[in-house]
């Protein structure tokens, strides 16, 4: 569990402290100050901090395996054709590799390549005892059947958390290789919510059933003991579904999707959108500003669940390499 106790715990303090004085020096009356004090910001859910203290964390354990004689873990991470983002994402985890120690391989293939080269290079990395994990950014070109690549990477290499045996065993709660997406957002919560019983009957809604994101999460969240509902496009009345929820969890990819004004009181908000606007600016799926003054914790966009992702794949190659020591 990360050391973010002691932080949160000085942010409470504050709190009481301002409360306090509101109650000594203001004229309004005690229910007049909590009322008001309800309208507090939220706190930032610094998922940027969290990520490097964790991998800071995973760094420390493979320099411990160095010193014990044991190899460093081995992440190999294909990319096919030459989309930006994409390559944007990989170029930060073959750095993230570099930071901690790892092992790195990377493959950057033609967008002409075919699926059948694609698996034969897949079933080679299978073979090879010093690679970890596999991980294939997405999206693939048209002519290959992403399912089928996921599908053909070992499940015990498969660090992104997205084979069908990994989901499988989350939803028997018996998780061994977590979606990191998901992962990543539960280690952001359990910097709110201290003990497991803290999340025992919360009312979390999960905005989105993609099968990488939105139906791991739900997963995720009920394996914590939440209450969990997952919306989709066939959803009616998206607004009803926030307005009830404890925790709120946004992976559309539509910018806005989620007025602020529907947050309820208090609630925790995880935005994983991440959107880009017409003028340049990274925004997320919640309306941020005015969420942010009806949410009790909120992550923002950049700096919130995206560094986390990253965090959690090195978490799960390193969990491989000590599966196979």
């Amino acid at each position: 569990m990360l050391n973010c106790w002691s932080s949160l715990k000085c942010i409470k303090l504050i709190n009481v402290i301002f409360l306090w004085l509101c109650l000594l020096t203001c004229e309004n009356s005690p229910s007049e100050v909590l009322r008001l004090t309800d309208k507090m910001p939220a706190q930032i859910i610094d998922g940027k901090a969290i990520a490097a203290e964790l991998t800071e964390q995973i760094k420390q354990a493979v320099s411990a395996r160095k010193q014990h004689g044991l190899r460093p873990p081995g992440l190999a991470v294909i990319l096919v054709g030459s989309d930006s983002a994409s390559q944007i994402y990989v170029g930060s985890k073959r750095r993230t590799c570099e930071q901690i120690g790892f092992h790195s391989v990377s493959h950057n293939l033609p967008e002409t390549t075919t699926q059948d080269e694609l698996l034969a290079l897949i079933d080679k990395l299978n073979a090879d005892a010093e690679i970890d994990g596999i991980l294939v950014q997405t999206p693939l070109p048209g002519h290959i059947d992403t399912e089928m690549v996921i599908e053909r990477i070992q499940h015990d290499k498969d660090v992104d958390g997205f084979h069908p045996y990994n989901i499988g065993r989350l939803a028997v709660r018996m998780p061994v290789f977590r979606s990191c997406t998901p992962y990543g957002v539960m280690v952001l919560l359990s910097t709110i919510f201290k003990d497991d019983d803290d999340f025992h009957g919360k009312e979390a809604l999960v905005v989105g059933a993609s099968n990488h994101v939105g139906r791991p999460m739900g997963l995720e969240l009920l394996l914590a003991g939440c209450t969990v509902t997952t919306t989709h496009r066939f959803t009616r009345d998206l607004e009803a579904h926030v307005r009830r929820a404890d925790i709120v969890v946004v992976g559309v990819g539509k910018p806005g999707l989620v007025k602020g004004e529907w947050i309820k009181p208090g609630a925790v908000v995880i935005d994983i959108g991440i959107n880009r606007t017409e003028q340049g600016k990274l925004v997320g799926d919640v309306d941020f500003d005015v969420a942010s003054q009806n949410a009790s914790w909120i992550t923002p966009v950049p700096g919130g669940v995206g560094p986390m992702t990253v965090a959690m794949l090195m978490k799960n190659t390193l969990t491989s390499a000590e599966q196979r020591d």
